[in-house]
């Protein structure tokens, strides 16, 4: 669309809370909601994104160019109302975590194995959920009471922190590094770092390829835009 605007501003609402204006005029969700948040670092975030896209009054701009106004919306408009069905379907990626399966090459599995366990023995220790480890990809039973302690984990996330993990848990393909992320276990770059643990194992045999380097910019991409809106609700 055509950006109509001048100037975006974060502003304090009458009802508590910030959120940002075009040209005086509140920001409005698709669901036709005024934009909302009690963090009154992400509405500075947020104006700045709108103040930036499109470049000028009558510029072009997508929804790519407002990614945190996206996850806002999401958090407020979808999440929040019920959030139930976001926090089972996030849950459920635990049930067959990356961390868990190991390759049957001796070497790459020794690398996953310096690499994931920690995250996993912390998974044990801090959020009370030891799970099983397997060599291939055939399917593990996980302890039920470990797949219920990473769901109240999850649960106990408020829906902007749900929006997050809703990013970063399917862009690292592991619930455990979502939660790590989130809690402060591990930043972006080294979560990313973890979940393409294999293809960089692989590169070293077969050189690199530029589509999967692209993929794995975009999930890079997805991870950080994730921990920075984790980062800017909690202040």
């Amino acid at each position: 669309m055509k950006r109509f605007w001048e100037a975006a501003l974060a502003v304090p609402r009458l009802e508590g809370g910030y959120g940002v204006v075009l040209d005086g005029r509140p920001l409005r969700l698709p669901g036709g909601n005024i934009l909302t948040t009690e963090c009154r670092p992400l509405a500075e975030a947020i104006a700045d994104e709108w103040h930036k896209a499109g470049g000028a009054k009558g510029g072009e701009m997508g929804q790519e160019d407002v990614p945190l106004t996206r996850l806002l919306g999401a958090a407020q408009e979808r999440i929040a109302p019920d959030p139930r069905p976001m926090v089972e379907g996030i849950a459920r990626y635990g049930e067959t975590d990356l961390l868990c399966y190991r390759a049957q090459d001796h070497r790459l599995a020794a690398r996953q194995a310096e690499a994931w366990q920690p995250v996993l023995e912390w998974a044990a220790r801090a959020l009370h959920a030891p799970l099983s480890v397997t060599q291939g990809l055939m399917p593990v039973p996980q302890p039920q009471e470990s797949l219920a302690a990473l769901q109240a984990a999850v649960a106990r996330h408020d829906a902007a922190g749900l929006a997050a993990l809703g990013v970063a848990v399917p862009a690292l393909g592991s619930l455990v590094l979502g939660l790590a992320l989130s809690l402060g276990r591990l930043d972006a770059d080294e979560a990313h770092r973890l979940a393409i643990l294999d293809d960089l194992y692989q590169e070293e045999f077969w050189g690199s390829d530029d589509e999967a380097e692209a993929r794995r910019e975009d999930r890079l991409n997805e991870v950080r835009l994730a921990a920075r809106f984790m980062a800017l609700t909690a202040g």
